[in-house]
């Protein structure tokens, strides 16, 4: 369908902003806000963005996030005004259309004036502002936009994270505010972000429209039970700014893979006002879509989109225009004869394996680019759900990003647990805030779960209004007042390091939260501090949480010692710790698998994405670098699956599939520590059931095996080929794996080929061990040659690979081509018992000198 869409082909952003604290500026706001006024003295200002991120590329303070600069930082940053100022040409309009300005989000409320003119106001961060400035402006000709930011009334007093206090209390007063960032005074995973992330923190648009507006569109779908029919059914407002009834036309397309729908419906417009329509199949037959490419989430199928364009003509003139992708899928959430949370999506049973986001970056610097990156990595690492704490991590591209990756969405409003924060006092600006949140992004797929408050009820009387504004705003979806009880869903950790059988133990069916240290690679680390501390577990640590705290950050290097024997010094601790990150985000996802949709129906980690550099609670590092933690759960979350069960050594099957598996071979191996066979069994499988766990034999321990032994499981098809394969290290005494010190060390072969296909490098890296014990974790790292700096992100197909003797692995490497800066790419190998053996083909493979532990000098960074 060819269109006229004046809100894609005149839309512009509003960029070119200044910024200055208000208190410095003494004219008045409709002077500011006039053409001409002089900002000489005013920041060039970070627009989307926040006011320290402006202050931060001016220079006025160093970069917050790197070792303690934070704590340089005044609290005054939230505690006054600032001004946003721009002056931008309007577009031309016809003779009966309006000019719009468009606010995405400000933080935490706004006045805002045009040409000298107060036009509206704000309030709360994730509540949208359109407003007509028709009146204000001359097409064609400079206006000027000026913008009064005000900070959350309730900043509250932020817990300074130290080793002596620890990572002090969660929250405070901010929840008094409810629609803000209201993590940014400081939790147990963020110190205080000094301005709270006041500011523009979504772009500004302008756009002209006719007088016939599309309001609040709402696209759902039913399927038929054989999943072979989709009736669509779109809603909306049609609102008549004029002062006469209007015969219209609403022309829509629905767009998938090159093929379009097009229909022509004929609408009445009231005058002066609103009227809500309704189109289903019975009035519009091409809202029928025989057989639908359906929606699913990671791993379950392709998370299929269309895109549905929208548009109202009257006379021929299109006036105005709306545009969204949909997913055509069924959602539930219950199964016959279970009390429990159970998502089923299109008819089949989803194990909820997911990461909760507390806030995706400190200081809202979160470019598409980035964002696209991690929600990669959550679908490499096979999660299926994102959980949106607290409704921190609210933007367009983050639900656009989670329909692409078919990622859902347990998405939360903007109340924290009762004992991080009083209740919402100012409960207006909040439901309203929850209503346009709930309006703007109702229409994505991947949101599965609308949830009011972490880890506790909203009081009676708000919890009764949310209930009825979601039932009349989105009834598909479920709604859940708590994110930490009711149908079986609980929170509460623990959330630092244990030993992997204890968490077999399960005391509810869905877990929201539950969590352990993460510790970053030894290039993250060094990069987040300066060299004065990397060495020493002091206050720049606890900056970055390894501090006391839910994590027992204080504890941990303790507990990693005792675990894995002595520590020489950071490169031996990172060592070490890539170990514990491994066996425990492993255990985190295999403990629900072993009781898969009958005591288990979801597991969510706490957590999955960093919001600022740290040491705990994360698969990947700030700078977007996984560690092993990242691949353990990869592992673990395999549709099909093999696994050791570490509380009962049984040997379990897990099948994620709609289907059955027949015809299958578990085969066990082990090792004893030198290396040597113990023993190799194999178990027929005749039928794993679709959705279900089976255990396929039971691990016998004993006399002959060494107190230090390895297990390799595979589950082998009928033709014998491996559909998966898991590797552990174990001890009969459990616990102490000190002896894994004195591990010879083996050599990794490697063959290597790169090539460029569009922008992107892809290498090819097989490795082999080619010594005569485990190589445990064998870790690849891309650097550039010419540099021999990192290069991030990177995809790898696999990493912290562990190799028994003979055996080797291809892993492929994958990053933007323009990321190695015109240089050939280097792959860089440690591990923790590894060195380079013979390396054949380009690119090269070299030890990472910077991981071996005998590379630096003993510093004893963990007392014994």
């Amino acid at each position: 369908m060819s269109h006229e869409a004046l809100g894609q082909s005149k839309e512009m952003t509003v960029n070119n902003w200044v910024m200055q604290d208000a208190s410095h500026v003494t004219d008045a706001p409709a002077r500011v806000s006039s053409v001409g006024f002089s900002t000489m003295s005013w920041y060039k200002a970070v627009v989307p963005g926040t006011v320290l991120t402006t202050l931060v590329n001016a220079g006025v303070y160093p970069e917050p996030l790197y070792g303690e600069n934070m704590r340089a930082i005044p609290e005054s940053l939230n505690k006054v005004s600032y001004w946003y100022r721009t002056e931008v040409r309007v577009p031309l309009k016809r003779h009966d259309e309006h000019v719009w300005l468009h606010f995405g989000g400000v933080n935490y409320s706004a006045e805002l004036w045009v040409n000298g003119s107060h036009i509206g106001d704000i309030r709360g961060a994730f509540r949208r502002g359109d407003f007509d400035i028709s009146e204000n402006v001359r097409p064609g000709k400079a206006a000027a936009i000026a913008v009064l930011v005000h900070p959350q009334p309730h900043p509250g007093t932020p817990h300074e994270h130290t080793q002596a206090l620890g990572v002090g209390h969660n929250g405070g007063e901010t929840a008094l505010d409810g629609a803000t960032f209201l993590s940014t005074i400081g939790w147990d995973w963020l110190p205080a972000v000094r301005d709270r992330d006041t500011g523009i923190w979504l772009p500004v648009t302008m756009d002209v429209k006719g007088p016939l507006l599309l309001k609040d569109t709402f696209i759902t779908s039913e399927l038929s039970n054989d999943l072979g029919y989709a009736a669509l059914r779109i809603e909306f407002d049609l609102e008549n700014m004029g002062k006469s009834n209007k015969a219209v036309k609403l022309l829509g397309t629905i767009q998938r893979g090159g093929h379009n729908i097009n229909f022509v419906v004929p609408l009445e417009a009231n005058k002066n006002g609103a009227k809500h329509i309704t189109l289903t199949p019975d009035e519009v037959p091409e809202l029928g879509i025989k057989s639908p490419d359906l929606w699913w989430p990671n791993g379950y199928g392709q998370p299929n989109l269309y895109h549905v364009e929208l548009q109202i003509e009257q006379n021929g003139k299109i006036s105005d225009y709306y545009a969204t992708n949909i997913g055509i899928r069924k959602v539930e959430y219950a199964l016959a004869g279970s009390p429990y949370l159970t998502i089923s999506v299109n008819g089949v049973k989803v194990m909820v394996r997911g990461g909760d986001w507390g806030l995706d970056e400190a200081m809202k610097r979160i470019p598409r680019k980035r964002l696209d990156a991690e929600f990669r990595m959550h679908k490499q690492a096979n999660l299926n759900m994102i959980r949106n704490w607290v409704g921190q991590s609210t933007s367009p591209d983050f639900y656009d990003l989670a329909d692409r990756y078919g990622l859902m969405i347990w998405d939360e409003f903007f109340q924290p647990n009762p004992g991080d924060g009083p209740n919402v006092t100012d409960t207006a600006t909040y439901l309203a805030n929850v209503r346009d949140k709930v309006l703007r992004y109702r229409n994505h797929p991947s949101i599965v779960v609308w949830c009011a408050r972490n880890e506790g009820y909203p009081p009676k009387v708000l919890d009764e209004q949310l209930k009825q504004m979601m039932a009349k705003l989105d009834p598909q979806r479920t709604y859940q007042s708590n994110s930490a009880e009711g149908r079986g869903v609980s929170s509460h950790g623990p959330y630092y390091w244990r030993s992997p059988r204890y968490y077999y133990a399960l005391n509810e069916a869905f877990k929201t939260e539950t969590g352990s240290v993460s510790v970053p690679t030894i290039e993250s680390i060094q990069g987040m501090m300066p060299r004065k501390d990397w060495e020493n577990i002091n206050d720049d640590w606890a900056q970055h949480d390894m501090a006391a705290g839910a994590q027992r950050g204080d504890e941990y290097p303790r507990t990693l010692a005792k675990r894995y024997g002595h520590i020489r010094n950071l490169a031996d601790f990172v060592r070490k710790a890539q170990l514990a990150n491994y066996e425990a985000f492993r255990a985190m996802y295999e403990g629900r698998n072993a009781k898969m949709f009958t005591e288990a129906t979801g597991v969510i980690t706490w957590m999955s994405n960093p919001a600022h550099p740290s040491f705990v609670w994360q698969l990947y590092h700030y700078d977007l670098e996984p560690n092993s933690a990242l691949f353990a759960v990869q592992k673990a979350c395999e549709k099909v699956h093999i696994q050791l069960n570490e509380s009962d050594w049984a040997i379990q099957v897990v099948n994620n599939l709609p289907t059955a598996l027949s015809d299958l071979v578990a085969k066990v191996t082990i090792y004893r520590f030198d290396g040597s066979i113990d023993a190799v069994r194999e178990y027929r499988i005749p039928q794993v059931d679709k959705s279900s766990v089976i255990k396929a034999a039971q691990l016998n321990v004993n006399s002959r095996i060494t107190p230090i032994f390895f297990v390799k499981l595979e589950l082998l098809d009928g033709q014998h080929h491996t559909l998966s394969s898991n590797f552990y290290w174990q001890n009969v005494a459990q616990d102490d794996f000190a002896a894994l010190n004195s591990l010879p060390t083996v050599p990794i072969d490697t063959d290597s080929s790169d090539a460029v296909n569009g922008d992107r490098t892809v290498i090819s890296v097989t490795i082999r061990n080619a010594g005569k014990v485990p190589a445990l974790l064998v870790h690849l790292q891309l650097h550039r040659e010419a540099d021999h700096e990192r290069v991030l992100p990177v995809f790898y197909s696999d990493n912290y690979v562990t190799l028994t003797p003979g055996e080797s692995r291809e892993i492929t490497v994958e990053c933007a081509t323009a990321d190695l800066h015109g240089s050939q790419p280097e792959i860089q190998l440690d591990g923790y018992n590894v060195a380079v053996g013979q390396s054949d083909g380009e690119p090269r493979v070299v030890l990472n000198e910077n991981a071996q532990p005998s590379h630096w000098p003993a510093t004893h960074i963990v007392p014994d």
